[in-house]
């Protein structure tokens, strides 16, 4: 259909006169006369009576006016559709795996409320990308590590286990305990090194790559295990308890290019998250 014979037909319902109709759509009148005619042909229904004064609306006029108008409005709109697409901000962000969902969840809406045309795609840790949300010890040499917050590793077990009712773990009282060890983590080297100082150790059952991996071992019973509080906070089943001595955590942050020129999306993230960080502080 001729989106100008709903122009027409548009103007001719609200002057109801075609003459007044014809005048405001800049056509003669016998141009929106035919008009008229041929959409009344194409819908195969009678829309106005013509008389000397103008012209009176049929019900069919009255069903297909607010239809025409939304048509019309939609129509209109498309361009500003596509220029909002183009004027999107891409920006591709890497996030490692075992952190906390509810502080991803919580830059992602800082995001979108402080950058409403930034455009999110969010891949692996180890899949190419503009920035990097992970762990201060991944930072190459070539990047920016700028905090955005720390996560405490805690004692995790089974309610039933005898260390549970505790309310802190002295690093003696794990002595020949079953423990769950992720080799790649900092908070299980240190602690398992100052138990052999003392000629302490802990019984080693299990071993696994990742900190969600710990957890569903832990939560299956295997055996206890040092988690940052990040990775257990879905697990509500098992019960944390402090270790005593120096504090064990892990700062989180973004990673970005040091030397690359930043693309309009990462300038404006980091500043947002710059701001956030500097009110946390």
């Amino acid at each position: 259909m001729d989106l100008r014979l709903l122009r027409f037909f548009i103007a001719v319902y609200e002057e109801k006169n075609i003459t007044l109709a014809a005048e405001r759509c800049c056509v003669s009148q016998p141009s929106i006369s035919s008009g008229i005619k041929q959409l009344e042909q194409e819908l195969a229904t009678q829309l106005f009576v013509r008389h000397k004064k103008g012209v009176n609306l049929t019900d069919e006029a009255h069903y297909l006016y607010p239809l025409a108008i939304r048509l019309l409005n939609d129509v209109n709109t498309l361009p500003q559709l596509f220029q909002q697409r183009t004027e999107r901000l891409p920006l591709t962000l890497a996030n490692f795996a075992d952190l906390s969902q509810s502080q991803l969840a919580l830059i992602f809406a800082q995001l979108q409320q402080q950058i409403p045309n930034i455009l999110l795609e969010l891949v692996d840790h180890d899949r190419p990308a503009d920035a990097r949300i992970t762990l201060d010890m991944f930072k190459a040499e070539d990047e920016i590590f700028l905090p955005l917050w720390e996560e405490d590793y805690v004692l995790c077990m089974l309610p039933n286990h005898p260390l549970a009712s505790l309310t802190s773990v002295s690093p003696q009282q794990l002595h020949q305990h079953d423990f769950i060890e992720c080799p790649p983590c900092e908070a299980h080297q240190q602690t398992i090194g100052l138990l052999a100082c003392d000629g302490l150790s802990v019984n080693l059952v299990a071993k696994a790559e990742h900190k969600t991996q710990v957890m569903h071992l832990v939560q299956a019973g295997l055996g206890i295990s040092f988690l940052p509080t990040g990775v257990l906070e879905a697990a509500t089943q098992l019960v944390t308890v402090p270790l005593e001595g120096p504090r064990m955590f892990r700062r989180l942050g973004l990673c970005y290019p040091a030397t690359k020129t930043l693309n309009p999306a990462l300038a404006a993230c980091i500043k947002v998250l710059s701001l956030g960080a500097s009110s946390e502080a």
